[in-house]
């Protein structure tokens, strides 16, 4: 089976959908208009220069750069957790919360699959470790962003509860522990919906360019297992890192409610 080839028109009559909501959004007065418009065209410059970017990264298939590659992923996930946080730390803690636990996470998933199912692929071909690398980092900053937003939102409401229970002798993990498992099950809601609805509901985006692009079904169900797999793991482990710094970072040695170390978004 050939690709299909996307031409230039055929992208302008998929985008006939996101006009047809922007529309929508102008008559209804939804006020979503301008952001759908922006996040569409930020999302075209930047697949678009990612596609030229790694036609030279994968021809080079240079460990150097494929390093650099990874690394500025990184980075970019991490600013990206901490800008779309309502109430944010101070200090090295704003980039530090939310960027070590979704380094850890990514890597240590990635390098799992790279070493077992994805074995004869190496550790840094380009071709198979950024793709692979960035949706598994991809999934772990959405659910560390949503985890951590909810959390520090829900120490915010019910921070004289917290309080009160730090004040009768509970520790700080005790204290937080309903604040960090609502927190947790918010992070890990996507992924957890992605596996349910897998399949029945949901045909997979890996599994669907794998069968356009000629592979057996089965076997490209094989890999979006794998995936979904890597995805749910890397996660749960993103999730909970994140949850447990937040604690440790919201609160000090003496087991104390540290509010002043966060700000508002404006």
């Amino acid at each position: 089976m050939t690709p299909v080839n996307l031409s230039v028109t055929d992208l302008l009559l998929a985008a006939l959908s996101l006009i047809i909501a922007s529309g929508l959004s102008i008559v209804l007065a939804l006020n979503i208009h301008s952001s759908l418009a922006v996040s569409a065209l930020r999302m075209v410059a930047q697949l678009l220069l990612v596609g030229l970017m790694l036609r030279y990264v994968f021809a080079a298939s240079s460990p150097t750069v494929t390093l650099f590659i990874l690394a500025a992923m990184i980075v970019a996930a991490t600013y990206e957790v901490y800008s779309r946080q309502q109430f944010r730390f101070r200090g090295w803690r704003r980039f530090g919360l939310g960027g070590l636990p979704i380094t850890i996470a990514t890597i240590f998933v990635t390098g799992l699959a790279l070493t077992t199912a994805l074995r004869e692929a190496a550790w840094l071909d380009p071709r198979h470790t950024i793709p692979l690398l960035g949706i598994i980092l991809g999934n772990v900053m959405n659910g560390t962003s949503l985890a951590l937003n909810a959390m520090l939102t829900s120490i915010q409401r019910e921070k004289r509860a917290i309080e009160a229970r730090l004040s009768l002798g509970a520790d700080r993990f005790l204290a937080l522990g309903e604040v960090r498992v609502s927190a947790t099950r918010n992070g890990l809601i996507p992924v957890i919906n992605q596996m349910a609805g897998a399949g029945i509901i949901i045909l997979p985006g890996i599994m669907t360019g794998q069968v356009l692009a000629g592979m057996d079904p089965l076997d490209a169900a094989k890999y979006q297992i794998l995936l979904m797999f890597l995805l749910a793991g890397a996660g749960t482990i993103g999730v909970i890192a994140a949850t447990q710094l937040c604690i440790a970072a919201i609160t000090d040695e003496r087991h104390r409610l540290r509010l002043d170390r966060l700000i508002a978004r404006e």
